[in-house]
């Protein structure tokens, strides 16, 4: 990998391991948090300042760590100028912010948790714009999800912060599931997951069938994300989160993630139809619908949350043309609504910091209470309405000059006329925002005493006003990043030759239309709004929270219609689904001939399927009898073992016989507990109905086993009996297996049962604190129980046996990579010799001659399995590749050293330690309900019968 694309992986990075340190750090103080906070951030963004000249020249920077390449999944990144653009975007407003939220957070906030989920959130928004797998960029777009969540719902002690962010997880999480379906029918169609391939590829999409369900599952996700209608409610309802959220969410980053993506996929959607009428219309309809309510907002928040729906909308609408031209407005003009909304963002939070509300009826006069405020505000809006000589009116200008010539449906009147009057909308809102806040005379009445800010509150939206003053009167200062990002949405070379003045053109004159259309509302606001308060309209808000509510109640009358509490009736419905499934499948598979012949049975394999088929039906009639039940089930067991013997794999065989002793042996001591007859619970009926569920399932299974039986059928066990050897070191394929060539399942595996074992431990743990306790102590336990608990033959023949089981298991251990046996068979059967021992010699006897904790087996015996996996990785091998020599020690012959080992001796501990910590709690209930225990080994103590003798008796 070269250096370039290290620091790529670096960047991408950086926040994520930033996320540590805040939690930690503010404990040396806030200041010391923000600035340790603001190290990996800026990190990142010097690293690409050092990328950035390579990129400008149009080169393309990758890095890629492959994962499971055959699956296409790799952890793929670049950087052209499009992903450039927001990575600088995201980063250095991530600065700013970093530092106004230093000042802005109060004492009594969570500094360190907040910063700690603004880094969550910057790291998923970077892996966004630097994925090159639409696989990894799914992830990291539903991370943006989840982490502006905890960013939304930041406060958690306010209600409408809690419902924003559970709308804005709802609503973008909904979309994020559509989305993913659509990038995986890209993927389908190109062959690949990378997104450089499937860029490239764009007539071959396009002429897909299954172009336009692609478009329209992955268009779900890029309007649900950015606010477009009619998903653009959840936005303003964010608003609830601190500022400094609002800030860099709805200006740099949540938000702009949908435009993000709109552009990047441009080559591959963009020039049809289908994208331009859903697009530009949807684009066309949000950018006025929002402008429109946002000119009635008397929330200072809510007002700028309604204009960034607006300019989503415009932007959305540009790329939804489809030309060059659009492309590079739309670039221009995300840099340039960056930096006017996240000033005017930050401008509203001080005002709301100092002035205690953001009402703007109960403000006005600021500009002499608050001139910094005021200038800075008042340069922002101005940006915002698109007046001359700031950078809005450019971007603006381009705008209308695309909107100008653009048809819909034969019409070139329907997108300039609705563009010119979303701008003088935009002129409105924003004038309203300058004239009704800082203008007009000082009041009496303000919540608190507004003045300006420290300088860190007020020195970030300076510096990005600063930014909408120098583009706006040099715009060139701008082509070089514009051009950059355009090319790289495009494909195609462009110079955009950004400049103040183009000339009279029909822009001009939509511009100056709008400018005045705009002064003309504001002097109009006050009848207008007492018109648009009294005008009946939908609330999107309550469309929402009713279809919620609709959906919850739908959802409760099936679970509750499902969810009786009775596992027969969750039997029945999974089985008849499976058993439906199957027959599906089955009818439409045009199943072909047999192949082989049946082969001869012989009289014996006869009798044993002939008995084990008795047992089982025993089961079945005699199953309330948990005992009989019981044994049978055990004869079951060893009448499989036995049949793996015959077809020759006594690996089965040892694993079947050793899971089934085990087994009886935990149950038995389980059966104590409960009654020895299970009551007649289900009708006659319902048994019949069960009696033809299980069947249908039983002849589904078996009629599937014998088609796989009479056909010849290409597996894979041919690749592992050749490789076993040669690539595992073991002439045991089955161990080989189990360790190496499938050994993450076996990793998987043995965590699912050590965790199998935590939670029986804990569930007993909870069992013997509550009622049930009192329950179980109240039951006389201990009545007919033998009075010669632990007899002296029994003792000594385990004492004998002890040794020599240990010595088995450790033979079974070590022979399994060549012969039958292995880390799981030697676990149980050490297992067993260990049970034996507590039946023989009682619970306490044998608890207190414990040496290790099973606790600590299950993890010890985890972690020496995952640190075998490991070293793979440092030897630059997938995950748990057997590595293996042979060593000659005299006098002793050559012998074999694998790995492999290592990885059984942990599934050894694991195995070990889950069976015995599964016996030590179903033990402590016998001793919670009353069950006595031996302080000797025996019941027979030889000093009782001695003074007997001495006495005559």
């Amino acid at each position: 990998m070269s250096h370039e694309g290290t620091l790529l992986i670096i960047i991408a990075l950086l926040p994520f391991v930033g996320a540590l340190v805040p939690g930690v750090m503010i404990r040396a103080g806030r200041t010391a948090c923000a600035w340790f906070t603001a190290v990996p951030t800026a990190l990142a963004l010097i690293m690409l300042l050092i990328l950035a000249p390579d990129v400008m020249r149009g080169e393309v920077i990758q890095a890629e760590l492959q994962w499971m390449p055959q699956l296409g999944l790799s952890a793929s990144f670049f950087l052209d100028g499009l992903g450039l653009l927001f990575a600088c975007m995201i980063t250095g407003v991530g600065l700013l912010i970093i530092l106004y939220a230093r000042f802005y957070l109060s004492g009594d906030d969570p500094m360190g948790q907040f910063y700690t989920y603004l880094l969550l959130f910057q790291g998923a928004m970077l892996g966004i714009v630097l994925s090159d797998n639409i696989l990894l960029l799914l992830i990291f777009w539903e991370l943006t999800s989840l982490s502006s969540f905890l960013l939304i719902g930041y406060w958690k002690h306010l209600p409408e912060g809690r419902q924003g962010a559970k709308m804005a997880l709802t609503v973008t999480g909904a979309g994020g599931l559509a989305m993913i379906a659509g990038m995986l029918i890209l993927g389908n169609i190109v062959g690949s997951y990378n997104l450089t391939d499937i860029l490239q590829a764009g007539d071959q999409i396009k002429a897909s069938e299954w172009y336009l369900p692609a478009l329209i599952l992955i268009l779900l996700g890029v309007f649900t994300k950015s606010a477009q209608f009619p998903f653009h409610f959840w936005l303003p309802h964010a608003m609830a989160a601190p500022t400094p959220v609002s800030a860099y969410l709805h200006s740099a980053t949540m938000v702009k993630a949908g435009v993000f993506l709109m552009a990047r996929m441009w080559p591959a959607l963009a020039g049809t139809d289908a994208w331009f009428y859903i697009v530009a219309t949807t684009g066309l309809i949000t950018m006025v619908m929002g402008a429109l309510i946002a000119l009635f907002k008397d929330d200072l928040k809510a007002l700028l949350a309604f204009s960034t729906v607006s300019h989503l909308g415009l932007l959305t609408m540009l790329l939804g043309f489809g030309t060059q031209a659009a492309a590079v407005a739309a670039v221009f003009h995300i840099i340039n609504h960056l930096t006017f909304k996240a000033a005017l963002f930050m401008t509203a939070g001080i005002i709301d910091h100092e002035a205690h509300t953001r009402d703007i009826k109960r403000l006005g006069g600021l500009r002499h209470l608050m001139p910094i405020t005021f200038l800075i505000g008042t340069v922002a809006a101005l940006s915002m309405a698109g007046i001359p000589l700031f950078n809005g009116f450019l971007s603006k200008e381009m705008m209308l000059e695309e909107a100008s010539h653009t048809k819909w449906l034969d019409s070139y009147y329907v997108v300039p006329v609705l563009a010119t009057f979303g701008a003088l909308l935009s002129v409105a809102y924003s004038f309203r925002f300058i004239s009704h806040v800082f203008l007009g005379p000082v009041r009496d009445d303000y919540p608190s005493n507004p003045h300006d800010p420290p300088a860190g509150m007020w020195l970030a939206p300076a510096l990005l006003c600063t930014l909408v003053i120098v583009i706006g009167v040099a715009p060139f200062l701008a082509d070089g990043i514009v051009r950059a990002a355009a090319s790289a949405v495009t494909g195609a070379e462009l110079d955009p030759h950004l400049k103040i003045w183009h000339g009279v053109t029909p822009a001009l004159w939509m511009s100056i239309i709008a400018v005045l259309g705009g002064l003309v509302l504001l002097l109009l606001h006050r009848p207008l709004d007492k018109a648009w308060i009294a005008t009946p309209r939908p609330e999107a808000k309550a469309i929402f929270d009713a279809l919620i509510m609709s959906v919850v109640a739908l959802m409760r009358r099936i679970t509750d219609a499902t969810h009786n509490g009775a596992i027969s009736r969750y039997l029945a419905i999974f089985t008849v689904a499976s058993v439906a499934l199957g027959w599906i499948a089955y009818s439409g598979s045009g199943l072909s001939a047999p192949t082989r012949e049946l082969l001869p049975v012989p009289i014996v394999i006869a009798v044993g399927w002939v008995m084990l088929v008795v047992a089982t039906v025993s089961v079945v009639v005699m199953h309330h009898h948990r005992f009989r039940a019981l044994v049978l089930i055990g004869i079951i067991g060893l009448s499989i073992s036995a049949g793996f013997v015959y077809l020759s794999a006594p690996d089965l065989a040892l694993t079947q016989i050793s899971v089934e002793t085990v087994t009886i042996m935990l149950l038995l001591l389980a059966l104590h507990f409960l009654p020895k007859v299970t009551p007649a619970e289900s009708s006659g009926a319902m048994r019949f109905r069960d009696g033809i569920i299980a069947l249908a399932a039983g002849g589904g299974v078996g009629a599937l086993a014998y088609a796989f039986l009479m056909r010849d059928i290409e597996t894979i066990s041919d690749y592992h009996i050749a490789n076993s050897y040669e690539g595992g070191g073991g002439t045991n394929v089955v161990n080989v297996i189990l360790v190496d060539f499938r050994g993450y399942d076996t990793f998987g595996e043995i965590i699912v049962l050590g965790i199998a074992g935590l939670v029986i431990y804990a569930l007993m743990h909870a069992l013997l604190d509550g009622p049930a306790a009192r329950r179980l102590k109240n039951t006389d336990y201990t009545q007919d129980r033998s009075r010669d608990r632990h007899p002296l033959m029994m003792v000594v023949v385990t004492r004998v046996l002890m040794p020599i089981a240990v010595v088995v298991g450790i033979y079974i251990f070590l022979r399994g990579h060549n012969q039958p046996g292995g880390g799981f068979v030697a676990g149980l059967v050490i297992a067993i010799a260990l049970l034996m021992q507590y039946m023989a010699s009682g619970f306490a006897w044998t608890q207190e001659r414990k040496k290790i904790e099973y606790h600590t087996m299950i993890g010890l015996g985890v972690v020496i399995a995952a640190l075998t996996g490991v070293g793979s990785w440092l030897a630059g091998r997938p995950f748990l590749t057997s590595a293996y020599t042979y060593v000659h020690l005299p006098p002793i012959e050559e012998f074999e050293l694998a790995t492999a080992m290592l990885f059984d001796l942990g599934v050894f501990l694991t195995v070990l330690g889950a069976v015995m910590l599964m016996l030590y709690s179903l033990s402590r209930i016998a001793r919670s309900a009353g069950e006595t225990v031996n302080e000797a080994a025996m019941d027979y103590d030889p000093g009782e019968h001695v003074e007997d003798a001495k006495g005559g008796t």
